[in-house]
């Protein structure tokens, strides 16, 4: 299916998401945010294991598009742009497969904050990443400051939205930016490699571990540990018994 931009597709245990906007080196707009809420809750209710992203062309996400945000209003671009990137992007963030981007070009601005909420990225040889907002006068306001931070090193994220320093694919691997890098390309091939990888593995435990590892870095804490108690409780004789004895209008024998 398509919507605004933005496809998504199934492939046995594999969902691939892509931005397709090529012709604005996959720029995020307003629609495009959007469209990614529905888009995870779609990977959500699906069968898939792991969640490959990209963009189209030769680049991954060159940021959110200055046509889409330049004009609004104060309150809007704090209402609007900046709280529905950040909804979006926790949606993604948060998705309870894994997710696997391929950085295959630019990776810049809101595409670096995007990248941020993925499990693991393959960045292609000829990928760049960086911050450029203060440049614009503007912020890293898609969580660029806090997840970018938590992800990456707040020192790595000082270097990029405070200095403007812009790093290579070879840098970002060495600072640990990305996990591999493959050849121009390549890209989706070692993703498909590293999907079939996580694809093997049993997919509750890596659900549960996932929810886990994001909860110690501040990922949705709250929400991932209820969501772990309550499927605990919901497996149990008591509240087997608690049902029965609500639907028998009888006190509980726990």
């Amino acid at each position: 299916m398509s919507a605004a931009r933005i496809s998504l597709h199934f492939d046995g245990a594999v969902a691939h998401l892509q931005l397709c906007r090529p012709e604005k080196l996959n720029a995020l707009d307003g629609d495009m945010v959007a469209a990614l809420m529905p888009l995870c809750r779609e990977i959500e209710q699906s069968q898939a294991r792991v969640v490959i992203l990209t963009g189209e062309g030769k680049a991954f996400c060159a940021g959110g598009d200055i046509a889409g945000w330049s004009n609004l209003a104060p309150d809007d671009f704090g209402r609007r742009w900046l709280r529905d990137g950040h909804q979006a992007f926790d949606a993604l963030a948060r998705l309870r497969q894994p997710l696997i981007a391929v950085l295959n070009g630019a990776c810049l601005g809101g595409g670096l904050e995007l990248a941020a909420c993925a499990d693991l990225r393959i960045a292609e040889a000829q990928a760049t990443f960086g911050l450029p907002e203060t440049g614009l006068g503007v912020i890293p306001g898609w969580s660029g400051t806090q997840r970018a931070s938590r992800r990456f090193g707040a020192q790595l994220v000082r270097r990029m939205a405070l200095l403007g320093e812009v790093f290579t694919a070879d840098q970002a691997l060495a600072l640990g930016l990305v996990d591999q890098v493959a050849p121009r390309g390549q890209g989706m091939a070692a993703a498909l490699e590293v999907a079939a990888r996580v694809a093997a593995r049993s997919p509750r435990a890596t659900e549960i571990t996932k929810i886990l590892i994001n909860a110690a870095t501040g990922e949705d804490r709250e929400r991932g540990i209820e969501a772990l108690a309550g499927a605990l409780v919901a497996g149990s004789d008591d509240l087997a018994e608690g049902l029965s004895a609500y639907r028998a209008k009888r006190q509980p024998q726990f």
